[in-house]
């Protein structure tokens, strides 16, 4: 086989070469990046940790597992799991907020494995990303990119006022300025793509369902919520209605891929009415950072 020039290659490599149990003894489920010893290449936890206790958003049930059999008392260990599907790292399809839209398994795989980059776009509560800043982010955000937002907001995650309702949001000219450059997903290191008052949180549709929201941030920046933040999840809307599938929650050790392009494993169930799934969300990078898919034509 003829020497990678992309992480494609090196991985088809790597999985040519070794058995199965030798790659399972590359610790992959540490959460903390690992380096492949033959091709270099480096994968990173994109996600939190999920389980038993996992903050979840105001108004939603917690997770709940419980062991249906145990080692103990018989000799084997199988979960039961009631959740909401919004919960932790997770993926939200086009069906989520537009009717008819796909479901997490009916998303083409091309949107969730593929290309893209990580930016840093350091943001404080209630703060939108805008415009400007993915035009000045680094590395440029190209055409068909999936596009990793990181405003530093994954580093409060828990079940707190503050990580979920005083949270970033992406603006909606931030939203249609993605959707022109055509890029297949969009991921952030927030509870929600939008700002939380633009959301059931706030005032909108039912909110608000965190209480001390709206007057919170009325006392505080002596702005009124609903001239700020009129339109109900209008940036994850326009997203979604584009077909480009979200990340949300997104932390792990996502601080080691700034400023990088990566590949990126985004894969859901295939659950064809799915409105969400969780997800182990993966950077890979390799060491000349190239990050290159080769079209598969014969050269």
């Amino acid at each position: 086989m003829a020497k990678p020039t992309n992480c494609i290659g090196a991985m088809v490599e790597v999985f040519g070469k070794r058995g199965v149990n030798e790659i399972k003894n590359l610790d992959w489920e540490k959460g903390v990046s690992v380096t492949d010893p033959i091709s270099g290449l480096v994968f990173t936890e994109l996600g939190h940790e999920w389980g038993h206790g996992t903050p979840s958003m105001p108004g939603h049930d917690d997770v709940l597992m419980w062991r249906s059999v145990k080692h103990a008392q018989h000799g084997v260990m199988a979960h039961r799991i009631r959740m909401v599907m919004h919960s932790g790292t997770h993926l939200n399809a086009p069906i989520h907020l537009i009717q008819g839209g796909d479901g997490v398994g009916a998303i083409a795989l091309d949107r969730l494995f593929g290309n893209g980059v990580v930016v840093s776009i350091p943001k404080s509560r209630w703060d939108l990303v805008e415009v400007a800043d993915l035009e000045k982010a680094t590395p440029p955000i190209g055409e068909g990119d999936m596009v990793v937002i990181v405003t530093g907001w994954h580093r409060k995650f828990s079940d707190s006022l503050e990580y979920f309702g005083e949270s970033p949001g992406l603006s909606k000219s931030a939203a249609e300025w993605l959707v022109m450059r055509k890029v297949r997903l969009v991921a952030m290191d927030t509870p929600q793509i939008d700002h939380p008052l633009a959301t059931s949180l706030g005032l909108h549709r039912g909110g608000p369902l965190m209480n001390r929201l709206p007057g919170k941030y009325q006392e505080e920046t002596g702005r009124d919520p609903r001239q700020d933040h009129p339109e109900w999840n209008v940036a994850h809307k326009t997203l979604l209605e584009a077909g480009i599938p979200t990340v949300e929650n997104v932390g792990g050790d996502v601080e080691e891929v700034l400023g990088q392009r990566a590949a990126f494993h985004a894969l859901p169930w295939r659950w064809l009415e799915g409105d969400a799934c969780v997800i182990r969300f993966i950077a890979m990078t390799d060491p000349a950072n190239s990050v290159a898919i080769e079209s598969g034509t014969a050269v």
